[in-house]
Formats: C-alpha cells, structure tokens, sequence
C-alpha cells in the first residue's frame, strides 16, 4: 500500500539537529507515511547519522551528486515522493507527535484546502522552548495577504496536496536534465514564500491554517546584516518574478508588501542584537508605506520601540525591558491560542 503522505526533509551540514527532527517525525501518532531525506551533499556527518534510520521501512535516503539548495532539494523530494499529500520539514526543525493527523484530518474536512499549516513555536539553538509563537492569520488567506505577511511562516509548517503542487509545475529550464519543478531552484532563499504566493495567485486552491502549534521551528544563532541584506536580495528577485504572474497584485499591494517585509527584517536585526541595522530597516519601512502602521498598529509600534530601544540603551538594560516584553507578549499569545480552541491540555503535553 503506498504511504498517504510523502515527508520531504533536505539535509544539509546539519549534523547537530538531524537526528532530532528524523525521530520527531518517526513519532507521529499518524504512521502511514514515507519519510524522503534528500542528500544535498554538505560536508559533515548528516548522511552518515540518517544512515543509522535506514532500517526503518519509511525512511528512504535519496542522494544529490553536488550541493543544489533548498528548493532542488524539495523538488527531488517531492519527484520521488508517492503519497496524496506532501508535508516539508526542514532538519534542523521538530514537529509535535500530532502534527500529521491534524493536517490529514484538516485536508480530508475540506477539499478545497490545497495547502494546511500550523502555527508554529520558537526553539531556541538547544531545542528549548522559548514560549514564543508564530501568530498568522488562519483562514481568509488571499494572495494580497500572503503577499504581505506570509501566515505559513516556515518551510516546517506545510502540508501541501499534491495535485496542488501538481497545479504550479513547471519544466526547469535552467539545467541541462530538464525536470519537473515546484519550487523555483534559481531561488536559495525565499523560495517558500515564492511558491505560496503562486498557489495562492494562479490557482483557486485555500490555504488554510491550524491553530494549534505543530511545528517547532528553531532560530538561527548565525544570523547577521550581511544575510538581512541578501534575504532582501532574494525577496526583491520574488517580487520582479510575480510581476510575470499576477501584475495587478503587484500592482496594488507592492509597496506595502515591502514595507512589511522590511518590518519583518528589523526585527530579525532585533533579534541578532544590531540595533542600528533594525532602525534603519524600521524608518525604510515607514517610508514605504506608512499605512503598516495603521493596518497593524500593534506589532508596528512594538517594533519600533524594541529597534530604537535597542540602539539607545546599553545592552543590560535593553535585555531586562525585552525580557518583560517577551513574557507580555507570550501571555498574550497563549490566550489567544485558547482562544481559538486549543486546550489547556494539548499546551501541556507540549511543554509549552
């Protein structure tokens, strides 16, 4: 019997976390699945700890000759996979043990959904929770919104059908074996939100989300302005390319599309301690377009303040005010998620 669902995993130089996200998936209460762990060919011991799950009858290792990146990574995953529905983990996330048979069951209630996430919570480089969560927007999805604030959040949080996948194929024409494409591979980075945004412009496919938090997605320690800058690069080349796609969104919802990826930018320099680099990206995004602030006053002016916060005081100081921000905002998040009908139980299983 073929699986339901194909999980893709890309491995790349990740030899502190694979082995992590490999058993958090193999602990699914939902089991009728094949686990696809695409060898990007990195340099430390990754394939040789995957190896050790070979004996698992899910577990198929698929080897790339040469490094392709993320997006062909996911591509000969999902060439090679043989289920109903697609679901991504990146190997350096984790998954809660239910996250599979939320989705199923989401998908199977509704036809109509082409893609399923979850919310998702922050693990810190240890694996520790860090009571804090991704809050997207769950249903009512249209593509000025993904466009904009990108509710999937992460390439962990996804399951996607695969005749929706099936709907945004394209040929590759950029390397000498031409294949089936999913993902654009000339993208090394904002490669998801790219492939969201043409599920959600060129098809009529919802995408929908859950609120429970599935998907535990892990911050980076590594990150710099150098790769805030390349990150803005690469979602610059995303918006020349839906130009080709769906002009009169970008036509309409460009600028503020910028201005709240520029906002989203500051606080990942809020985040890697580079104050200045998250003010200076907080007033591009003000000059943008200001109507961020009306459209979502809240987060605009947290943003603002933890920025310029940040920048002024000396670093003591900044961590103690961020650390009674952080515990408000968690409180906050929590009953927001109760709620929306997660309960107290399912919170406590998830030592969250």
């Amino acid at each position: 019997m073929s699986p339901r669902i194909s999980v893709v995993m890309p491995v790349y130089n990740v030899e502190k976390f694979v082995k992590s996200a490999i058993e958090s998936v193999l602990k699914q209460t939902y089991d009728n699945f094949e686990l696809l762990i695409v060898d990007d060919r990195g340099d430390d011991r990754s394939i040789q700890i995957c190896n050790q799950f070979i004996g698992d009858p899910r577990v198929h290792i698929i080897r790339h000759q040469c490094n392709k990146g993320l997006a062909a990574a996911r591509n000969t995953g999902i060439r090679h996979s043989l289920g109903e529905f697609v679901a991504f983990i990146d190997s350096d996330d984790l998954w809660h043990p239910e996250k599979l048979q939320r989705h199923v069951t989401h998908l199977d209630n509704d036809p109509q959904i082409g893609l399923s996430f979850s919310r998702s919570s922050f693990i810190d480089f240890d694996g520790k929770f860090i009571d804090f969560y991704q809050m997207p927007k769950l249903t009512g999805i249209d593509a000025a919104h993904l466009l904009c604030r990108n509710p999937v959040g992460n390439g962990s949080a996804p399951v996607i059908r695969r005749t929706t996948l099936n709907d945004i194929r394209f040929l590759s024409v950029t390397s000498a074996d031409r294949h089936s494409c999913y993902f654009d591979e000339k993208f090394r980075q904002s490669e998801d939100i790219e492939c969201w945004l043409r599920i959600a412009a060129t098809t009529s496919w919802k995408i929908e989300g859950l609120p429970e938090p599935l998907t535990y997605y892990r911050l980076n320690h590594g990150g710099l302005s150098a790769n805030l800058e390349k990150q803005y690069a690469s979602w610059e080349l995303m918006i020349e390319k839906a130009r080709g796609f769906a002009p009169l969104l970008l036509q309409r919802h460009e600028q503020a599309a910028r201005a709240y990826q520029l906002r989203y930018l500051s606080r990942q320099a809020i985040r890697t301690g580079d104050g200045s680099a998250a003010v200076k990206l907080f007033n591009q995004a003000m000059a943008t377009s200001p109507s961020i602030l009306k459209n979502e006053t809240g987060r605009t002016i947290t943003t603002m303040i933890a920025a310029y916060a940040q920048w002024i005081m000396p670093s003591w100081g900044y961590i103690a005010i961020e650390g009674v921000g952080q515990k408000c905002i968690s409180v906050m998040q929590k009953m927001r998620i109760s709620r929306d009908g997660v309960s107290s139980e399912f919170m406590q299983d998830n030592k969250l």
